[in-house]
């Protein structure tokens, strides 16, 4: 691993590799860059993989300030500690981990099991510094630590707020979009709504997160399921994993069939796809005291008539180093076959992956980055 010591710095400076994002759109390059080791709470960790997820699209396809200067993304990372600072407990080198959101440890949600409320969780997460401040990318101007880890590189810095430690008994590579997607959609149901046997779901929008959804309905006994899209592919996908009924809202009337289905409306609905008529629906055809779990920072007006309700949810409400283990659980047994979402790419391959995704053509892909040196 080629270290030098930083000017200025007491800290050695690593020689990473790493996609960045210099303009709106992209594309994003893939650079060499320099990068401070860990601070005393932080651990150094070598990307295996790294996911692709919709939030890390949105900003190459959204970024609206060039000004804050290029960005490093990417938070759904997977890999294998390589150093930890002085005050960091309960990870050791050669640990392989999962890499998810990044939460204080110290505010009043995050000390009741909360992080997914965490007070600084904006920050934390979008503020592009590390969590005690400043960056760890040198002389580059370039800025990282999104999510608490901006994965998309060779090597990252985390800390036990993000990290979860997993058991070496499936490919690092599958486990990495577990940090994020699919355990938003999982947890939207099993946490968020707490979904119970024999209750009925629509969930819109049959994506990795959707389709995650789809996954934990029919594994805490939810009947009817119905997936809602555009794409006929992901709707035949989405019947394999669980949905009962599936509509085509490209061509059918979802409110109607949603009624011929049910024979009313449903108990729970879950909305993924930042449509505006797709998110009235997800309210609109809630039962009475049902439940919408609005997924991509929609606010609903929270209390609807009837006793209905819209959450905004964030992370499925998961605590990662308990859900994260939990769907790794649910895999080996059969019943959460998110492999079958996935896609795998070379990390030079980022802008295809990106592409293939936005088409449709790609649900969840994943890079493998462990090839590409230093």
């Amino acid at each position: 691993m080629a270290t030098r010591r930083a000017a200025g710095d007491n800290e050695q400076a690593l020689t990473i590799r790493a996609a960045v994002l210099r303009r709106r759109g992209g594309p994003l390059s893939i650079e060499t860059l320099e990068m401070e080791g860990p601070r005393d709470d932080e651990v150094l960790v070598r990307l295996v993989a790294s996911g692709i997820c919709h939030t890390d699209i949105s900003y190459v396809n959204e970024w609206y300030d060039a000004s804050e200067g290029p960005l490093i993304l990417g938070h759904e990372g997977a890999g294998i500690v390589e150093r930890i600072g002085k005050k960091v407990k309960g990870f050791r080198r050669g640990d392989p981990v999962v890499l998810s959101y990044q939460s204080c440890g110290a505010c009043a949600a995050c000390r009741s099991g909360r992080p997914a409320e965490c007070r600084n969780l904006y920050d934390l997460n979008f503020g592009f510094r590390r969590p005690g401040g400043g960056n760890a990318y040198l002389r580059s101007g370039v800025k990282g630590h999104f999510f608490g880890q901006s994965s998309f590189a060779t090597r990252t810095l985390a800390t036990v707020r993000n990290l979860v430690k997993v058991k070496r008994v499936l490919p690092l590579e599958l486990l990495a979009p577990l940090g994020c997607g699919l355990q938003t959609g999982a947890g939207a149901v099993m946490n968020s709504l707490a979904v119970k046997k024999g209750a009925s779901i629509a969930v819109f929008g049959t994506g990795s997160v959707g389709l995650a959804a789809i996954m934990a309905a029919r594994i805490v006994g939810a009947a009817p399921i119905i997936g809602v899209d555009i794409l006929p592919k992901r709707l035949r996908l989405a019947r394999e994993l669980g949905a009962t009924h599936t509509i085509d809202s490209g061509r059918e009337d979802v409110a109607t069939r949603i009624e011929a289905i049910t024979g009313r409306g449903v108990d729970y609905s879950v909305e993924g796809t930042g449509n505006g008529e797709m998110l009235r629906l997800s309210m609109e055809m809630l039962n009475q005291k049902g439940t919408a779990a609005l997924l991509t920072g929609a606010s609903g007006p929270g209390r609807l008539p009837g006793g209905r309700k819209a959450l905004s949810v964030i992370q499925g409400d998961a605590v990662p180093q308990l859900f994260i283990p939990r769907l790794i659980s649910l895999y080996r047994k059969g019943l959460f076959p998110f492999d079958r979402l996935v896609k795998f790419y070379d990390f030079r391959q980022i802008n295809r992956a990106i592409a293939d995704s936005m088409r449709g053509s790609a649900i969840k892909p994943v890079l493998r980055i462990s090839a590409v040196q230093p």
